[in-house]
């Protein structure tokens, strides 16, 4: 099933870089800004800092303050046994809990947009309890964003938008059956990103 409001969320996560204005107060945006999601819909808000402050990420707002941080999980344990369990079709994916469905819902990026996979609850709380930091993962602004295309296997705790920003990229880019050379080299541009911004975090958090 496609993702209620993704659409709208990709639309906005591929809007130009240096245009538009905040949703909420109509204030010029900079071309790096913040982001709000209204869970109930979907729905991505690109605000200002002044607005973005009103919100937290942990409330009980219609909105909530999407983070920019993103952490590289070298050390997460999941294993191809419990991959197959999760049932999803294809090697990209990402996993997050849902304040609404009070569960963990899974969704992959497809040339339609993403497309929610069942998720079984046994399985994903195995591998919960086999890496705690999942356990930390705040509902609905952030992910468990997995890339099993890469070799090794790569996975990030990642903000909620930039996983509807991948879902864009593949939806725009992909040609063909099989999606082509454009949308490979756009998703290894993507997680090579990812991997900058996670290792800067890092060296930040040293200093």
């Amino acid at each position: 099933m496609i993702a209620r409001g993704s659409f709208n969320a990709m639309r906005q996560l591929l809007q130009g870089t240096g245009s538009g204005e905040c949703e909420l107060c109509n204030s010029p945006l900079p071309p790096r800004h913040d982001h709000l999601i209204e869970p109930a819909a979907r729905q991505i808000s690109c605000v200002c800092g002044a607005c973005a402050v009103l919100f937290s990420s942990g409330g009980k707002t219609i909105f909530r303050r999407i983070g920019r941080s993103v952490r590289r999980l070298d050390s997460l344990r999941l294993t191809d046994a419990q991959w197959e369990r999760f049932g999803i079709p294809v090697s990209l994916a990402f996993v997050f809990n849902s304040s609404l469905e009070n569960t963990a819902q899974a969704f992959y990026p497809s040339p339609a947009g993403p497309v929610e996979s069942p998720l079984d609850p046994d399985a994903w709380d195995e591998v919960v309890s086999a890496n705690p930091s999942l356990g930390e993962m705040l509902p609905d602004i952030e992910a468990l964003l997995i890339n099993r295309l890469s070799t090794p296997h790569s996975y990030f705790l990642s903000p909620i938008d930039e996983c509807y920003r991948l879902a864009g990229l593949i939806r725009k880019h992909w040609q063909g059956l099989s999606g082509g050379g454009k949308v490979r080299h756009e998703i290894e541009a993507f997680f090579a990103g990812l991997a900058e911004r996670a290792g800067t975090a890092t060296k930040k958090t040293r200093t």
